[in-house]
């Protein structure tokens, strides 16, 4: 794919399904006074070409948004189904005045979105729900278009899970991977920046450990990796990035990075 100018990436969270801090936790990382060790849950807000694409919309979301300009949200880009990567999508309510709000999925996650949240998608809305065009990609083969920007779903494996991740230009954003298909590591060449998950260090059944992200970001070599999903087992921001090779960067909430 080529590469596209004029791209920006905003964190909006980084962290997993709980959060961190933990609700009753009080280890080092949950009691940690550095703000980078506050992660809400993972989600990315990719602006480029004047359009402005969202990947997941957990339920921090309308936390998350409330920073940041209040503007139109061209599309939406969903890897999985799991609460805490769709959680939010009512809030994508007040965004709806700049019209209707495109979502991609792949079809189990759309399926599961029109069974759980039926009243957002459903052919005959009431006033007041949010106004949503929900598509389901049949194949993660094949590109799909967001007003003139190209996009590469990658299916990875969340377990026994098939799930998506995505390439826009020389970015690609893989979240919940536990291993990603030999057949689709080669959507992955050529990459300025991966975003990558990495839960913690201790052997998780559909999680990969941050020695697993590594190895993937040596064999997928980027010129520069950014590991997210942390929960709080993964450790201190200072002490992990520390140990890291010097093109993986722990990735922190608010964190934006320019391609």
């Amino acid at each position: 794919m080529d590469s596209l100018v004029d791209m920006k990436i905003k964190f909006l969270g980084t962290g997993t399904s709980t959060g961190v801090p933990e609700i009753g936790c009080k280890c080092e990382v949950c009691t940690s006074h550095d703000i980078r060790d506050r992660r809400l849950r993972a989600s990315v807000l990719v602006s480029i070409g004047g359009k402005r694409i969202l990947i997941d919309c957990g339920p921090d979301f309308r936390q998350q948004m409330l920073p940041e300009e209040f503007g139109k949200i061209d599309a939406v880009l969903l890897t999985h189904e799991h609460y805490d990567h769709v959680g939010g999508i009512d809030d994508l309510r007040p965004f709806c005045r700049f019209g209707d709000i495109d979502i991609f999925a792949n079809v189990q996650t759309a399926t599961a979105l029109r069974r759980r949240i039926e009243y957002c998608f459903s052919l005959n809305h009431y006033p007041g729900v949010p106004q949503l065009n929900l598509h389901a990609i049949e194949s993660s083969d094949k590109q799909f278009d967001i007003g003139g920007i190209s996009v590469l779903p990658i299916n990875v494996m969340h377990y026994r899970l098939s799930i998506f991740g995505y390439r826009i230009g020389k970015f690609a954003y893989l979240t919940d991977v536990k291993y990603i298909p030999e057949e689709e590591l080669s959507k992955l060449e050529g990459l300025d920046v991966l975003v990558i998950s990495a839960l913690r260090e201790k052997e998780h059944i559909s999680h990969q450990t941050i020695s697993e992200a590594l190895r993937y970001i040596e064999r997928i070599a980027p010129q520069k990796a950014y590991l997210i999903h942390m929960n709080h087992q993964f450790g201190l921001h200072a002490v992990t990035q520390s140990q890291l090779p010097d093109n993986v960067i722990v990735a922190y909430d608010g964190l934006e990075i320019e391609i």
